[in-house]
């Protein structure tokens, strides 16, 4: 049954077959990073590290800058074929393990750091850019042992553009998210 819709579709939803599927992946990757248990110590580590990041984007007045700088390079990444999706996974793993860091630093429950992180737009986006570069990586490295590279090349090439449009959303989101909180 699988097999008969993925063999009947036409290539277009065959992609987005794909990123719905690295969609999904995606978060029970991050999911199970939540899951790791994180002592208080390295949780207290990890939320500090955080803090003095955040702390001197803000100072410097390049918050949005520098959220969409580390996520468009953590993204151009994940396009790189086989390389990528390795390299994608890792990072949401860590995410969620620092998810559930900074909940155990403030003395809150995982779960609850995790619901608060998917009712965000900045997930939905980021998640979306991520999911699509890790897709297209697949496809990329489909189409260069096909003889297509070139061809597919020109397609990853609007596809980064659509991730960096998405990434650039979810930067000035969370910036405002950020800036309010504060």
């Amino acid at each position: 049954m699988v097999l008969d819709v993925w063999r009947n579709a036409s290539s277009k939803r065959k992609r987005v077959y794909t990123v719905v599927a690295v969609f999904v992946f995606s978060i029970i990757i991050t999911l199970v990073g939540t899951l790791m248990p994180v002592d208080a110590e390295q949780a207290r580590q990890i939320n500090d590290r955080l803090n003095q990041t955040l702390t001197a984007a803000t100072e410097s007045e390049m918050l949005m800058q520098y959220i969409f700088g580390n996520n468009f390079f953590i993204c151009l990444i994940m396009f790189i074929p086989i390389v990528g999706p390795i390299f994608g996974f890792s990072v949401l793993f860590s995410t969620g393990v620092a998810t559930s860091a900074i909940a155990v630093a403030q003395g809150f429950p995982s779960i609850l750091a995790v619901v608060a992180l998917v009712i965000t737009p900045v997930f939905w986006l980021e998640y979306a850019a991520y999911s699509t570069a890790m897709a297209m990586s697949f496809w990329l490295f489909r189409r260069i042992l096909q003889g297509r590279g070139g061809d597919e090349f020109r397609n990853t090439c609007l596809f980064i553009t659509l991730c960096a449009a998405l990434l650039a959303v979810g930067a000035a989101v969370e910036t405002v998210l950020i800036t309010l909180a504060v």
